[in-house]
């Protein structure tokens, strides 16, 4: 069996910071959308109020997906900086 690289504690803390902030600002761009459209800010579970079922349903899948997304590409590029950082001199090692 062969054993699988083990990814250093810099690398995951960049990548865990990156998907994160990724997170973050998909968010806020789901919140600044649905106050442009619907004139309130996006429904929440634990807001008391008289959003609908539907509305509810839509505002959390819509930023799920979002999130998700936006978390998949970040973990990608910090994957793909890490691997060109161990090439070029100039950039930080991250895999070290």
């Amino acid at each position: 069996m062969v054993d699988k690289p083990s990814t250093p504690l810099l690398a995951k803390a960049v990548g865990l910071a990156t998907a994160a902030a990724a997170a973050w600002i998909a968010s806020q761009a789901v919140t600044q959308g649905w106050k442009a459209t619907r004139g309130h800010k996006p429904p929440k579970a634990e807001d008391p109020g008289d959003a609908g079922l539907a509305e509810i349903v839509a505002a959390a899948a819509l930023t799920g997906a979002l999130v998700a997304v936006a978390r998949v590409f970040a973990t990608r590029g910090t994957a793909r900086f890490a691997e060109r950082a161990k090439r070029d001199p100039n950039l930080p090692d991250l895999t070290a």
